[in-house]
């Protein structure tokens, strides 16, 4: 599904056209992890199954459907850290959204790699839930 150019971008940037639409949409690979994490981040607003798959290594990728309209509202991205260490990086970050009216927050510290110029997600673990 493809955004209106001059709204806001859903990952928390300015424009969707200047932010997310470059990798999205235009095929621009993004520079840093964050970069690609905040792609992510609006593809899954936009039940983008597409992108999504192509940004995950395909290490871990998953062969089931990934991006399915369950009725869930993304609200909001807030990445709290992003550390690069050569072609690999974590970011950290807080996604909120409500489900059937019901607000959730998913706290994940994401992997990624880069491999050949390009950052791939290779999965994430979730602080909160190993309290």
């Amino acid at each position: 599904m493809t955004q209106p150019k001059s709204i806001p971008c859903p990952c928390g940037g300015k424009i969707y056209d200047t932010c997310c639409a470059r990798f999205i949409e235009r095929n621009q690979l993004p520079g840093t992890a964050e970069e690609l994490m905040r792609s992510r981040y609006t593809a899954y607003t936009q039940h983008n199954e597409p992108y999504l798959k192509s940004t995950w290594h395909a290490s871990t990728r998953p062969h089931d459907s990934i991006a399915q309209d369950d009725g869930t509202k993304w609200l909001g991205l807030e990445v709290r850290k992003h550390i690069a260490a050569g072609d690999k990086a974590t970011v950290e970050f807080v996604a909120r959204y409500k489900v059937a009216g019901r607000a959730h927050r998913l706290h994940e510290i994401s992997n990624f790699v880069r491999e050949e110029g390009r950052w791939f997600y290779v999965d994430g673990s979730f602080p909160e839930k190993n309290k």
